[in-house]
Formats: C-alpha cells, sequence, structure tokens
C-alpha cells in the first residue's frame, strides 16, 4: 500500500501538493506468503516522463526528499507488515511520478536484484495558495 499526503494512492489517480510543502509518503509492505522474507531495500525515485519515451532522473534541483530516499528492510513474517514513512519537498512545479523499488539485499539468494516494482506514483506540484 502506498499513502501519499495521508490518502492512499491509486496507480490511475493523481496527487496533488504544494511547492514548497513537505509531502508524507507511507509504503506498507504486507509478506501474504507463508515464510519470511528479506532482507531487501525499498527505493524511492522521483522522475518526470516527457511521454516520449524519456524519463528525467536527474531532479536534485526540482525535488528532494526529507530523510533518505532508501529504507532497509530486514525480515518480514508471514503475514506481518512493514511500514516505511518519509516525505519530498517540491522546489518547482510540475508533473512528476515516484518509481518504487524492492531490491534483494542478500548476496546468497538468487533474486535478480530488483525483483518487484510497484506502478509509479502520479504526483501534481502547483503554486501555493495565496
Amino acid at each position: 500500500d502506498i499513502l501519499v499526503d495521508g490518502k492512499v494512492c491509486d496507480c490511475d489517480a493523481v496527487v496533488t501538493c504544494q511547492v514548497g510543502d513537505p509531502v508524507p509518503l507511507q509504503v506498507k509492505l504486507t509478506n501474504w506468503s507463508k515464510h519470511s522474507v528479506g532482507p531487501f531495500a525499498l527505493t524511492m525515485m522521483p522522475y518526470q516522463d516527457y511521454q516520449n519515451g524519456v524519463h528525467n532522473y536527474d531532479l536534485q534541483d526540482a525535488i528532494t526528499f526529507v530523510g533518505s530516499n532508501t529504507f532497509y528492510i530486514d525480515t518480514v513474517k508471514p503475514t506481518k507488515d512493514s511500514v516505511y514513512f518519509g516525505a519530498l519537498l517540491f522546489l518547482y512545479t510540475g508533473d512528476f511520478y515516484l518509481n518504487i523499488k524492492f531490491h534483494e539485499d542478500n548476496c546468497s539468494r538468487e533474486l535478480p536484484l530488483s525483483w518487484l516494482c510497484l506502478p509509479s506514483v502520479h504526483i501534481r506540484a502547483t503554486e501555493p495558495m495565496a
């Protein structure tokens, strides 16, 4: 589950926020398997989609994370949750997307390096209301 500014995010919806206001992010991982999973890392990467097949990930002048954009997860037991909190701060207006990936963080496992990607979250940063 992904929450942006306290609202559950649907991959078809656009979340609107204001430039200059921190936008709280929450990602909840639920283990529905019969076995414990982990360790792995959760990474959030913002980008702009130019709608021509090009994604711009070079946004250090437009977006900043409050805290880290990577969280390390040790183990999630069966039927249990692991919740991670962060925040984004938009410095300019525009349409941005958030790419969320879980990466295997254990060399002894044989899963691909990036084995689970959630649908991108669409966030529209607008001018602050006067």
